[in-house]
């Protein structure tokens, strides 16, 4: 009798053709195609930025201003205490004082404003609150002394100062003691400018800008009278650069702009590889902070682009 073979069921199921193995993606779901991850990366990145420009004008900027003001107050109280805060273009030893160096205290009850007000008028400066044109004196010396700030961004410490009227008392604390004031008027564009103070007094003149929210078109000027003693001061005088005019952005922060924004295409090209090995979930769990901290850099660089008094 001839031995049967045995059944298909008992050899087992065939062999599995070469190849039929298709190789496993990342986890988390399939490779994603380039074409949709670049495009993509690109608009994520651009919405970011923008959404990173605005929250660093309108939230992070005050926080910025605040933070600022409580240190260049703890540095001027120190130096008024010790007779060595500014009284002039130069300091207690003779090199002139850098900018945004804390000069004075500025004080309106009236608007409820007081304010460290820091030396220079460039973009950067007006960041940490106003500032001292450098070409005019110090407040309570002889001639006309201007101080800058800004009407809407960090801190945004003259948005009330067209509020202010005629007889409004206006106090600036120097080196030289209290200073006091008494606002005469506030001017637009076209109004007349006073005359040159006479007979060695002094005036204060506050500058903003005018228009709607962070649309910048014209400025804003307050005037105040010297009602106390002035106090003698080393002639004003100096050449202002381009960027400490009134409107003006500040160029240095182009540098920085450029160098941040590099940082920003190299940590897009990391997160586009990662995406593709990874997967969606651990890329971007590792992505987000470093992507915030970068955006949040490049954008607060960029805002020194933008007019000194918005």
């Amino acid at each position: 009798m001839a031995v049967l073979s045995p059944s298909r069921e008992a050899a087992g199921p065939p062999p599995e053709p070469a190849g039929s193995h298709e190789k496993q993606g990342p986890p988390g779901g399939h490779r994603p195609s380039a074409w949709l991850v670049v495009p993509g990366a690109a608009l994520t990145l651009l919405a970011a930025l923008l959404l990173g420009f605005v929250v660093n004008v309108a939230l992070l900027g005050h926080i910025e201003h605040a933070r600022a003001q409580q240190t260049a107050f703890a540095e001027l109280r120190t130096e008024l205490a010790r007779g060595t805060a500014p009284v002039g273009r130069l300091d207690d030893k003779g090199r002139p004082v850098p900018m945004g160096a804390p000069v004075a205290v500025l004080h309106i009850k009236a608007i409820g404003l007081k304010e460290v007000v820091l030396q220079g008028t460039t973009s950067g400066v007006l960041r940490s609150g106003p500032g001292h044109r450098r070409d005019t004196p110090l407040p309570g010396q002889p001639g006309t002394s201007i101080i800058m700030g800004r009407q809407w961004g960090y801190g945004s410490p003259f948005h009330h100062i067209d509020e202010l009227r005629a007889g409004d008392a206006v106090t600036v604390t120097t080196g030289q003691g209290q200073q006091q004031y008494k606002v005469t008027g506030v001017r637009r564009a076209g109004d007349p400018a006073p005359g040159a103070p006479a007979g060695g007094r002094g005036r204060l003149t506050l500058i903003t800008a005018t228009g709607g929210p962070y649309t910048p078109h014209g400025l804003l000027r307050v005037d105040a009278e010297l009602v106390s003693d002035v106090q003698p001061g080393p002639p004003a005088g100096g050449g202002l650069t381009d960027a400490e005019q009134a409107l003006a952005g500040d160029p240095a922060a182009w540098l920085p702009v450029l160098l941040w924004t590099q940082g920003l295409l190299l940590v897009a090209v990391a997160v586009t590889w990662t995406y593709r090995r990874w997967g969606r979930r651990q890329t971007w769990i590792c992505a987000v902070p470093v992507l915030t901290a970068v955006v949040v850099a490049l954008s607060g660089e960029a805002t020194r682009l933008l007019p000194n008094l918005l």
